[in-house]
């Protein structure tokens, strides 16, 4: 199954030319330049990584992780930046990002964090289903 992810970043050169790479590699990808209609795509799909720039016009890439993972907890954000700082890249995984990655990204590198986090999510649906599924049993007299 193709790893379905959504990239996020104000630079448009930049977005086409990652998603064109990425669908090379078999991927299905989604894009916008825009955090708030990132947010709206969110809420109307699931994607097993979302690839995220840091500083958007807008609203920066912290403010869209936490809105994210508030809907979504099961959502693998990985956060790219060309302004790394340590103290960013804390907040980052502090809020549930699964990485903070430094532009220019190597593709191989990038690719292999989509498919870590298809993987994890993979793991925490699977988690929840279980969860949900203990409880209506628990809830039961049977």
């Amino acid at each position: 199954m193709p790893e379905k992810v959504l990239l996020v970043d104000d630079e448009e050169d930049f977005l086409e030319t990652l998603a064109e790479r990425m669908q090379v590699r078999g991927m299905e990808v989604s894009t916008t330049t825009s955090a708030r209609e990132a947010l709206i795509k969110t809420e109307q799909e699931s994607y097993d990584a979302i690839v995220l720039d840091l500083m958007m016009p807008e609203m920066d890439g912290l403010e869209v992780l936490k809105a994210i993972k508030k809907k979504n907890p099961e959502m693998q954000i990985i956060l790219l930046t060309g302004h790394a700082t340590v103290e960013k890249g804390i907040e980052a995984m502090k809020l549930g990002a699964m990485d903070f990655i430094e532009k220019p990204v190597e593709l191989e590198t990038l690719t292999e964090k989509i498919k870590e986090a298809q993987a994890q999510k993979l793991i925490l649906v699977e988690k929840q289903t279980a969860d949900k599924i203990k409880k209506i049993i628990q809830s039961k007299a049977w």
